[in-house]
C-alpha cells in the first residue's frame, strides 16, 4: 500500500493552507483533490479563470490566486480528479482516479472537505429548473455560464445576496430575490452585533450589495412562506405569501439557498465524534483548537468542522499544518505555539461574525422541519415526507429504522441530500432536541463504486 507521512483531503481555502506549511518544514504530503485544480468551491478555477470574468467575481475570490501559488511552490504532491469513497480510522484511504479503485495509507490525514449547501425539501424542488445557487455560482466561474431567461432567486444566506450581485454585473435579468429568513431573525442578531463590529467589514460588504442590487431595480420580497415550485416536466412559475398575500411569478429558472453545513459524511464514516450545533443546525466534528478529532492522527479543518468562512479556514488549515509537523517530531511545541499566535489570533478575529450571520439568515424551524407530506425528502429514492411520518407512526422513531424500512438515504448520493432533512423532520415529529435523535450511520463507500473498480482494487486473478 502507497504510504505517506501526511495525505490532506479537499483542495480549498483550509487543504492548500495545510499542505503549503506541512511541506515548507519538510513533510512529505499529498493533497487529494475531487476537482480538476486546486481551489475548492471558493477558489474554484481561479488559476485558469479569464481576468474579466475574476474582475467580475470580486477581490474575495481573486485573492485565492495567491494561496495556490503558495501551494504550488510549497512541493506538496498533488491528486487532482481524485475521489475519496473511504476512509477508516486506521488512516487508509480508499481513492478513485480514472476509473481505477486504490488504497494508500498515511501517518496523519487532515479532511480538509468543506462545506456543502443545506438540502431543503420543498414542493417541486425536484423540478428540471429548479438549482442551488451554489450550483449556479460553479457554472459562473468554471464556465462563464449564467441564466439567459431571467432567474428567481429564493432562500437566505450570504451565498444568495453574492450570487444575486455578481449575477447582476454580469447583466442577468434577476426577476425577484425571496428572502425567507424569519421576521424575528433581526432582532437575535442584533444581539450579537456588538461582537460582529470587530469585523464590520463583512457587514459593509453585505450592505453594499443589496444597495446596488435595490440601485438597479431588483424587486426585493421579504419574510417568504409557502415556496412552490410549479411546473409538469420543468419549472414554469414559483408560487409564494409575503405580508400582501399569495404571489406568483412566471419564470423557468429557480436558485435556492438556506446556508451552507459542513460536508461531515467522510468524518462520520471514519468514526469520528460529532455533536448537533444548534447554531449553525447541522452534525459537526467535535476538534481541538489544533483540529484533531477523537481519532488519533485525524483532524478536521475548515468549513468540514463547522462553518467560518474562507478567512478562518485558511487560518485552521495552517494550524492543522504546524500541528502535522509538530505530531510527525519536525517541529518542537514551543516552535509550534510561537507560529501558530498569528493564524489563532487572526482566526478568531475572523469568527467574531458567525453568532451574527447564523442568527440573521437562520432559516425558519417550519421549513426544515415540517415539509408537507407529498414532497420528496429522498430525491433518489422518491421519498415523501409523508411516508416518513408513516414510518414514525408506525414504531420508527429513528433516523436510521427509517432508512431500513423506507430505503431514504440508500441512492446514489448515500443521504447526503436528506440526512439533515430527515433528521430534522424526526426530531419535530417526535417533539425532541435535534442532540438527542442522531444523523445518518455512514458507511462505506461514500461514492458510487462498481463491482468491477472492487474487483481491479483486490487484484483479482482471472486465471483461478
Amino acid at each position: 500500500m502507497e504510504h505517506h507521512q501526511l495525505a490532506i483531503i479537499g483542495g480549498g481555502p483550509a487543504g492548500l493552507a495545510a499542505a503549503a506549511v506541512a511541506a515548507n518544514a519538510g513533510l512529505e504530503c499529498v493533497l487529494i483533490d475531487e476537482q480538476a485544480t486546486p481551489g475548492g468551491q471558493i477558489y474554484r478555477a481561479v488559476n485558469t479563470i479569464p481576468k474579466q470574468r475574476a474582475t467580475l467575481l470580486g477581490p474575495d475570490y481573486q485573492c485565492g490566486q495567491k494561496l495556490i501559488d503558495q501551494f504550488n511552490k510549497s512541493g506538496a504532491s498533488y491528486r487532482p480528479s481524485t475521489t475519496i469513497w473511504n476512509l477508516n480510522s486506521q488512516r487508509e484511504i480508499g481513492i478513485l482516479h480514472n476509473g481505477q479503485a486504490a488504497l494508500l495509507s498515511a501517518d496523519r490525514v487532515v479532511i480538509a472537505t468543506g462545506a456543502m449547501e443545506r438540502p431543503v425539501p420543498f414542493p417541486g424542488w425536484t423540478l428540471p429548473g429548479v438549482m442551488t445557487a451554489g450550483a449556479g455560482q460553479i457554472l459562473l466561474k468554471s464556465a462563464g455560464i449564467v441564466p439567459n431567461d431571467g432567474v428567481v432567486m429564493a432562500g437566505s444566506g450570504p451565498l444568495l445576496l453574492l450570487l444575486a450581485w455578481q449575477y447582476m454585473r454580469a447583466g442577468v435579468n434577476i426577476q425577484a430575490i425571496l428572502d425567507m429568513a424569519p421576521q424575528n431573525n433581526l432582532w437575535r442578531a442584533m444581539l450579537h452585533l456588538p461582537r460582529a463590529l470587530f469585523v464590520h467589514h463583512y457587514i459593509l460588504k453585505g450592505l453594499k450589495y443589496q444597495l446596488q442590487l435595490r440601485r438597479a431595480g431588483i424587486p426585493f420580497y421579504k419574510r417568504i412562506t409557502d415556496l412552490h415550485a410549479i411546473g409538469n416536466d420543468s419549472l414554469a412559475a414559483i408560487e409564494f405569501s409575503d405580508s400582501k398575500g399569495k404571489q406568483r411569478i412566471e419564470t423557468s429558472l429557480l436558485m435556492c439557498h438556506f446556508g451552507v453545513i459542513p460536508d461531515s459524511h467522510l468524518s462520520r464514516c471514519t468514526g469520528c465524534k460529532h455533536h448537533w450545533d444548534p447554531a449553525q443546525l447541522c452534525w459537526r466534528p467535535v476538534t481541538d483548537e489544533w483540529g484533531n478529532s477523537s481519532l488519533d492522527g485525524i483532524a478536521i479543518v475548515g468549513d468540514g468542522s463547522g462553518i467560518g468562512g474562507a478567512v478562518a479556514a485558511r487560518h485552521a488549515g495552517r494550524l492543522a499544518g504546524l500541528e502535522s509537523v509538530h505530531t510527525l517530531g519536525r517541529m518542537s511545541t514551543n516552535e509550534r505555539d510561537e507560529e501558530a499566535r498569528a493564524d489563532q489570533r487572526w482566526m478568531a478575529d475572523d469568527l467574531n461574525i458567525r453568532p451574527f450571520l447564523e442568527a440573521l439568515f437562520r432559516p425558519s424551524p417550519t421549513l426544515l422541519g415540517s415539509p408537507k407530506d407529498e414532497t420528496l425528502v429522498c430525491r433518489c429514492e422518491e421519498i415523501t415526507a409523508g411516508t416518513i411520518r408513516q414510518a414514525l407512526h408506525a414504531g420508527h422513531q429513528d433516523t436510521n429504522q427509517i432508512k431500513f424500512f423506507t430505503r431514504c438515504g440508500m441512492g446514489p448520493c448515500q443521504g447526503r441530500q436528506c440526512d439533515n432533512a430527515v433528521s430534522q423532520l424526526v426530531a419535530h415529529e417526535l417533539g425532541v432536541e435535534m442532540g438527542i435523535t442522531e444523523g445518518y450511520r455512514i458507511r462505506p463507500p461514500i461514492r458510487p463504486l462498481t463491482i468491477e473498480q472492487l474487483a481491479t482494487l483486490q487484484g483479482v486473478d482471472e486465471d483461478k
